[in-house]
C-alpha cells in the first residue's frame, strides 16, 4: 500500500451565502449541495486522485448516508476492508458556510467518527504497518492517532486538525507535522512569526517537535523545516471558488509525493499546486486534481524553489 490514511468520514452540507452570518443573525442561501467530505477521507481521495494505492481505517454510521460514502470512496479506487460501520450512529456531518469571497465557517459533528478507538486501528495493523505514508488528523479520538503513529513503520504524516495541543507520546512518533497558522499556535503554545528566520530559530529550539514541519501559510504557499533548515514553497495565484479543501488536498498530494520517494520540499511543493488547483470548484472533493492538472501548474510557474522571503 502506498498510502493509508487514519481518520474521519463525513457528509458535508454546504449553504453558499453572500456573506458568513454574525452571532445571532439569519442570512438567506444562495445555494446548497451534499458532498463526500471530513478530513480523512479527503485526504484519502486527494491521495488516491494523484494516483496513489490507499487504504483507511475509519468508521461510517449505520445511517442511510454511510452507503453514499461507501460508493463515493470505493469510486475513487480506495480500500475499504478497514471501514467499519457504528451501530445507532449516524455517521459525521460538517455544516459549510461559503460566502462570495470564498471564506468559510464550518461545524463539524462527529458522529461514528468519535467512536474510532485503537482497538479499530490495531486490528488493521498490516494495513497500516506496510504503507509507506501513514497519514491522520485529529477528527477522531487521540488513542486511534496513537495506535496509528505506533503501527505506522513508514513516514507518519500528522494533520492536528481541529487545533489542539498534542501529547508528547504522539510529537515523539510524528515524522512530519503539517500546520496552518491556528494549528501551530495550538501544538507550540506561541503564534506563528511573521519572519521565516524567526520561525526557522524557533523550529531549531523546539525540543518537543523531533521531525520535519510544514507551516501552510494559505496563497502565500508554505514553509518547509527539515530539521536544519527552513525553506519557502510558493503557491500560484488562482482564482478561488471554495477553500473547504485545500488543506486537505495539500496533505493528501504530500503524502503521494512522500509515498514516490520525493523529498519533503519537492513534495511540499507539489502539494502547494494541488491545492490551488483544488479550490476552483465548490466543495471539499470536487476540486481535487488528477495528476496532469497539477504538472501543467507546475509548469506554469516561473518560481523556482528557494531560501524563505522576508516576512509579510
Amino acid at each position: 500500500m502506498d498510502v493509508t490514511v487514519v481518520g474521519s468520514v463525513n457528509i458535508d452540507l454546504v449553504a453558499s451565502v453572500d456573506e458568513l452570518p454574525r452571532p445571532g443573525e439569519t442570512v438567506s442561501a444562495t445555494g446548497y449541495a451534499e458532498f463526500l467530505g471530513g478530513k480523512g477521507s479527503n485526504q484519502a481521495i486527494a491521495a488516491a486522485r494523484l494516483g496513489r494505492r490507499v487504504a483507511f481505517v475509519g468508521l461510517t454510521g449505520d445511517d442511510p448516508d454511510a452507503a453514499e460514502v461507501r460508493a463515493a470512496m470505493r469510486g475513487e479506487g480506495i480500500d475499504l476492508r478497514h471501514l467499519g460501520a457504528q451501530p445507532q450512529t449516524p455517521t459525521g456531518r460538517a455544516m459549510v458556510q461559503v460566502d462570495s469571497a470564498a471564506e468559510n465557517s464550518i461545524v463539524v459533528v462527529a458522529g461514528a467518527n468519535g467512536c474510532l478507538s485503537a482497538r479499530h486501528v490495531e486490528a488493521a495493523g498490516p494495513t497500516v504497518a506496510e504503507a509507506a505514508v501513514v497519514v491522520a488528523q485529529l477528527e477522531v479520538p487521540l488513542d486511534a492517532v496513537l495506535a496509528a503513529a505506533r503501527a505506522a513503520r513508514g513516514s507518519f504524516v500528522l494533520n492536528p486538525a481541529p487545533a489542539q495541543a498534542l501529547p508528547a507520546e504522539i510529537l515523539d512518533l510524528v515524522d512530519v507535522l503539517v500546520v496552518n497558522e491556528i494549528e501551530y499556535e495550538a501544538v507550540t503554545g506561541r503564534p506563528l512569526p511573521p519572519d521565516p528566520a524567526t520561525l526557522a530559530a524557533e523550529l531549531a529550539a523546539d525540543t518537543a517537535i523531533s521531525g520535519s514541519v510544514v507551516v501552510t501559510v494559505g496563497e502565500r504557499g508554505a514553509f518547509v523545516w527539515d530539521g536544519a533548515e527552513l525553506s519557502h514553497v510558493t503557491a500560484p495565484r488562482v482564482a478561488v471558488v471554495d477553500t473547504t479543501g485545500a488543506g486537505d488536498t495539500f496533505i493528501g498530494a504530500l503524502a503521494d509525493a512522500l509515498s514516490r520517494g520525493e523529498d519533503l520540499v519537492a513534495s511540499a511543493r507539489w502539494a502547494a499546486h494541488a491545492g490551488a488547483v483544488s479550490v476552483g470548484s465548490l466543495g471539499a472533493t470536487t476540486g481535487m486534481p488528477r495528476p496532469e492538472a497539477v504538472r501543467a501548474s507546475l509548469a506554469r510557474a516561473a518560481e523556482p524553489l528557494g531560501s524563505p522571503p522576508p516576512g509579510p
